[in-house]
């Protein structure tokens, strides 16, 4: 059986998505990142990067989400595109890891929970983050999902960010420059694994408050020694 180390931020609930709509048998175990558990050290030997999801598949151990999906999508040989479209596949994986992740919560980081309001960062984030989605959303005019015709892993590692847009950019009415994105997360959120997929959060009741101890979890930098 899988076990699948999980929260609700969007890189566990890409992972969450591809185990449900395969149905495969799997243990979820919530990992409070606001109460420190991905710092304890059984968790740092799953993960030294401390970071969620992780998986464990017998004497089999992926970190990293998008490496987690490849994994399993290999493993289960559901959700991949024809072979021809594999330097695609692994292209639009890496985009989102790389790029389309990291800039998105880098811009959330900024404007929401950075200690002071820095605008070159807001402003830098805010526009990479913008200009990562804006390819997203000019690939998926070319075709309903990001490869084509085949709904991929790739699009379940869209779907895990994408419907946080409002919240990380600030921006009621982002969807609206975004309507083949908007399409794309419309047609996720109906399939039924989807929901079953939102349904983990009615099995552990995470913290909510952000208070010290939950800083010092998750930003542990704003108590670290100024660089010299």
């Amino acid at each position: 059986m899988i076990t699948f180390y999980y929260s609700m931020a969007p890189n566990p609930m890409k992972v969450a998505l591809f185990l449900e709509e395969v149905g495969l048998d799997y243990k979820p175990v919530p990992i409070d990142t606001k109460k420190a558990e991905q710092h304890t050290d059984a968790f740092k030997a799953m993960n030294p990067n401390t970071k969620l999801p992780v998986i464990t598949d017998g004497e089999t151990t992926v970190f990293d989400s998008n490496a987690i999906l490849l994994y399993l999508a290999e493993k289960t040989g559901m959700f991949l595109p024809a072979p021809d479209q594999r330097g695609a596949l692994l292209s639009w994986l890496m985009f989102v890891a790389s790029g389309l992740g990291p800039f998105s919560g880098q811009a959330v980081h900024f404007r929401n929970f950075a200690p002071e309001k820095n605008l070159y960062g807001i402003k830098r984030y805010d526009y990479e983050a913008r200009r990562h989605w804006q390819i997203v959303d000019d690939q998926l005019a070319r075709g309903p999902y990001m490869l084509g015709d085949v709904y991929t892993i790739v699009d379940m590692a869209v779907w895990g960010w994408g419907d946080r847009l409002t919240y990380m950019l600030g921006d009621d009415d982002i969807m609206q420059s975004y309507p083949n994105l908007d399409r794309l997360m419309k047609d996720i959120e109906a399939r039924p694994a989807a929901q079953r997929a939102r349904g983990l959060k009615d099995l552990h009741s995470f913290q909510q408050t952000m208070d010290e101890a939950a800083r010092r979890s998750l930003y542990p930098q704003l108590y670290a020694p100024d660089p010299v």
